[in-house]
């Protein structure tokens, strides 16, 4: 006679049995090192998420422990960290090392992204699906996603002429092309390095995402920002190899499902939307002033900074990548999710 068993006792079989195999998997500690303050935005909306969804599908085998603020280790060294095992996770600007990872340097283009988390889910998907493994095989390339920033200044900034002379502090190398190219000279520092930078006078302005102006003190030193989306900074979560080789079979899915393209669309978009809020922020604490520009200045400045991408081509050609198939491939995958500017 054939016993039909009811589907929520199989149900209830098959989650007491991963249960089961959750409760006899070894403990490991995940070290995730940023280099931004621990109430930043980002550490908000994204890392301490995605740490406590890590702990809580591991049934607690994973235990994330956050290192913020350059605690292991200054912002431009994060890749290494990660590698080396210094940390097992790593919050990495590719563009804090210009021309160490030309390929990612794509994202960083200027006038190309608009809306973070579709971007981001595009970044990613592009990234992962044919070049993070030849770029970065050093370590296990868990999520991209990126930020969208304008300029913030001590004076108004609305044409691109402007920028000759000034000394200015870009997100990444490719802003750093594009401020070379208006005829800027750039400063070189990273982002907790860059309020002590415009304070002292070694630099006039920033590129720099809205709330971040705030998160960092920023504000303090720069009291105009030019309302477009100028750029876009591109980060990677970079995952200790050795570390992830050594799971077991539940923890690998665990880490799996949390190193996925909705993970790095998550992200962008909580934290675009958190950067997004700052210009409020800004215009809400008196002292500031939103720079407005029309879609004819903002032609102006996208002429102005063409050459930038065809710089970009040049440079992946060089490096062994195809470019302009590349470019043309990320161009489509932000048609796809709607994150194009």
């Amino acid at each position: 006679m054939t016993r039909f068993i009811p589907l929520s006792a199989l149900a209830l079989a098959a989650t007491l049995a991963t249960g089961a195999a959750l409760a006899q998997d070894k403990p490991v500690e995940l070290k995730f090192a940023h280099w931004v303050p621990a109430n930043h935005a980002l550490a908000v909306t994204g890392f301490i998420p995605w740490a406590k969804s890590v702990e809580a599908a591991s049934g607690g085998s994973i235990k994330v422990t956050i290192f913020p603020a350059q605690q292991l280790g200054k912002a431009p060294d994060h890749y290494d960290l990660a590698r080396d095992g210094i940390a097992t996770m790593a919050y990495v600007n590719p563009g804090y090392q210009a021309g160490r990872f030309p390929l990612i340097a794509a994202g960083e283009l200027p006038f190309m992204m608009d809306k973070p988390g579709p971007a981001s889910a595009a970044l990613d998907a592009w990234y992962r699906g044919a070049h993070a493994e030849r770029e970065m095989k050093d370590v296990k390339v868990c999520l991209t996603h990126l930020h969208v920033g304008t300029l913030h200044s001590k004076q108004p900034i609305s044409e691109p002429g402007q920028i000759k002379g000034m000394k200015i502090r870009p997100a990444n190398g490719t802003v750093g092309q594009l401020m070379s190219l208006l005829g800027a000279t750039n400063v070189q520092v990273s982002a907790p390095e860059a309020r002590d930078a415009l304070t002292k006078g070694v630099a006039d302005a920033i590129t720099f995402p809205w709330n971040s102006i705030v998160s960092f003190g920023i504000d303090k030193a720069v009291t105009y920002h030019t309302d477009m989306r100028l750029y876009a900074a591109v980060f990677v979560w970079a995952l200790n190899k050795p570390w992830y080789e050594a799971l077991s079979v539940n923890q690998k899915k665990v880490i799996d499902d949390h190193c996925n393209n909705d993970w790095a669309a998550r992200v962008g978009h909580d934290w675009g939307a958190a950067e997004d809020d700052g210009k409020a922020k800004l215009q809400a604490k008196g002292g500031h002033t939103i720079v407005p520009m029309s879609t004819a200045q903002i032609d102006v400045w996208r002429k102005a900074a063409a050459p930038v991408a065809e710089q970009w081509v040049a440079a992946a050609d060089k490096a062994g990548y195809p470019g302009r198939k590349a470019l043309d491939d990320l161009k489509a995958q932000l048609k796809r999710t709607g994150g194009a500017y």
